[in-house]
């Protein structure tokens, strides 16, 4: 997406966060546990000030951090916002800035980012409010799949192995996933996940023994998932397939839906395995 186009949804999902997080700040989150409005607010907020600080010193802080329990939290969401669009909008988007992303070291990456980390926070503060949720923009809804596939997903595995180990499958599970015009293929392999997007022409098709629309295998588990049959991925074509509109897609891959909120075809256990490993890259 173009620079111009996420800050202008950067700054609808922080207005409408904040408007929607004024209603009821001692609310409790469902999607994050533990946390009521309140701490979420505060949260965006301290993202915010760390990237401002990761641009401004051309580090990351080091002391984090900072003690803002002094302050509103309507109040310093709101400065901080301004102080990380002041930022975005006097440095070029090619930018030197240091990202936990290592392919991408620039401002660019944070305006990504950041659009897409007060998207799902704004979902939050709608669920846990009661509030009507507002449907994400197609565009920015594409992109936010492929960032948490490429990024937090397929990235994660090798940049975080650890926190991925259990959760992976003992033999390759190939899904694909179909958001309007966007296509992926996801491999989950026991040591790591590839994703490649594809024209909707090239996604390979699904052998007929592996097509079974309606049935529901075990949900996947360390012990059993990967091995349920038609899992495995012998180069025929994806064990399953997932499709939604973007929206509600984006939805289902950061865990803020229910696990149904999406159209399945092909073999379920392929569909839970993908939906386990999410976990680690979507907490």
């Amino acid at each position: 997406m173009l620079r111009v186009r996420l800050l202008e949804c950067l700054a609808a999902d922080q207005a409408r966060l904040r408007q929607v997080a004024s209603t009821d700040l001692t609310a409790a989150v469902p999607s994050c546990p533990d946390w009521n409005v309140e701490d979420l607010v505060r949260h965006v907020a301290v993202v915010y000030l760390h990237k401002v600080e990761c641009m401004r010193s051309g580090r990351a802080p080091e002391d984090w951090p900072p003690d803002l329990s002094g302050e509103e939290p309507v109040a310093v969401l709101d400065r901080a916002y301004r102080a990380l669009r002041g930022e975005f909008d006097s440095r070029d988007a090619a930018a030197a800035a240091p990202t936990w992303y290592d392919p991408n070291q620039t401002v660019g990456f944070w305006i990504r980012r950041m659009t897409q980390e007060t998207v799902i926070h704004r979902l939050d503060a709608e669920l846990a409010t009661g509030q009507p949720v507002t449907d994400v923009p197609p565009d920015l809804a594409i992109d936010g799949i492929d960032e948490v596939l490429r990024i937090f997903l397929a990235y994660g595995t090798r940049r975080w192995p650890e926190d991925f180990s259990e959760v992976l499958p003992t033999s390759a599970v190939l899904v694909r996933a179909a958001a309007g015009p966007a296509n992926w293929l996801i491999r989950l392999r026991p040591d790591a996940v590839e994703v490649e997007s594809v024209p909707t022409d090239a996604v390979p098709a699904f052998p007929e023994s592996r097509v079974t629309p309606g049935q529901r295998a075990a949900p996947a588990t360390e012990s059993t998932g990967a091995r349920a049959s038609g899992v495995e991925d012998d180069g025929a074509g994806p064990a399953a397939s997932i499709s939604a509109a973007p929206d509600q897609l984006l939805r289902w891959l950061w865990r803020r839906s229910a696990e149904d909120a999406v159209s399945w075809t092909g073999d379920r256990a392929a569909v839970d395995r993908l939906r386990l490993a999410l976990g680690p890259a979507t907490q």
